[in-house]
């Protein structure tokens, strides 16, 4: 497992158990009580890094290259065989960095669509680093209008750091496209839940999070713009994305205090790789209850409900 900065003393004890383990075995020598002070050791010491996470040590947390990214949430979640990815949206290409289709969640049957990174550097850039084109949203809109045609469930799950920036992006239309989404997304008539599991930012997150619930992993984060382009923008280089970071109110207690997502998904204690089962069930409990607890509004209803829920960001009360 690799480790950030800032979990280096958790390292230091991991290696030293590993020592001590292997000397036990080399050596026939009862090590169990050494072997369990450091256990406790690095327990204590997870609690005490992952109780004070600073919005900039979160944000890495977001980007561990050891996360789970889509594939595996839906790998991990639905019915054994049952995902069915659909490609393309029937006007210029398939966007390998949303992905999206068919799948069954305990018998109920779901459109589950995402952004999906790359873990090798030949997928991450086969994948863009989880940036969407046009072609992209396009397709993601096309199959939530499936959805809706079969009254379907939608979940999505953002992980991205951005729409894709590049010329030909622009020149198909990247603006209008996650505009598009937006506005449909409010209308559709099937109930939407959007999921942040890594990183949320800007319009390429809102391309696919207009949903009537909305909820945040424990560590990730959801905002405007990235702490590195904010940086950038407010101080010409990306040595204050720490302070951008912090000014943001990028975290889930933020996002939350300010009424901007339902909820927090609680995760394993040092993030979603430690133990990706117990993600993976905590985002299905999530889904299942909320599929339950919207079953019973009409197409109409929930087109309120979402565009209410919106609507009341912002709202200045004198």
């Amino acid at each position: 497992m690799e480790y950030l900065s800032f979990e280096l003393p958790i390292k230091e004890l991991m290696d030293q158990y590993q020592t001590c383990s292997l000397v036990g075995e080399e050596s026939g020598v009862d090590v169990k009580l050494a072997c369990s002070q450091i256990e406790d050791k690095i327990r204590d010491t997870k609690k005490e890094i992952y109780g004070n996470l600073t919005p900039w040590q979160r944000v890495q947390l977001s980007r561990h290259p050891d996360r789970p990214y889509t594939l595996d949430y839906i790998k991990g979640m639905v019915d054994k065989g049952s995902f069915l990815e659909l490609h393309g949206d029937r006007n210029f290409a398939d966007d390998p960095a949303l992905i999206g289709g068919l799948a069954t969640l305990d018998g109920q049957r779901i459109m589950i669509l995402g952004t999906q990174k790359g873990r090798t550097t030949k997928e991450r850039q086969y994948r863009r680093f989880g940036m969407p084109n046009p072609e992209g949203y396009r397709k993601a809109l096309r199959l939530m209008k499936l959805a809706e045609k079969f009254k379907i469930p939608v979940v999505t799950l953002v992980d991205t750091p951005g729409a894709y920036p590049g010329l030909e992006a622009e020149e198909r239309g990247q603006g209008e496209a996650i505009a598009r989404n937006i506005f449909e997304m409010t209308m559709l008539k099937t109930p939407i839940f959007t999921y942040i599991i890594g990183e949320g930012a800007s319009g390429g997150a809102l391309g696919i999070g207009v949903g009537n619930k909305v909820y945040m992993l424990e560590n990730t984060w959801y905002t405007v713009i990235a702490p590195e382009s904010c940086s950038s923008i407010l101080w010409r280089n990306w040595d204050h994305k720490e302070d951008a970071a912090n000014a943001l109110n990028l975290t889930p207690k933020d996002a939350l205090r300010e009424k901007f997502i339902d909820g927090i998904i609680e995760e394993p204690l040092g993030g979603a790789h430690y133990d990706p089962e117990v993600a993976y069930l905590n985002l299905k409990a999530s889904i299942l209850q909320n599929i339950k607890a919207f079953s019973k509004f009409t197409g109409k209803e929930l087109e309120n409900h979402r565009q209410d829920k919106f609507i009341a960001m912002g709202q200045f009360k004198g």
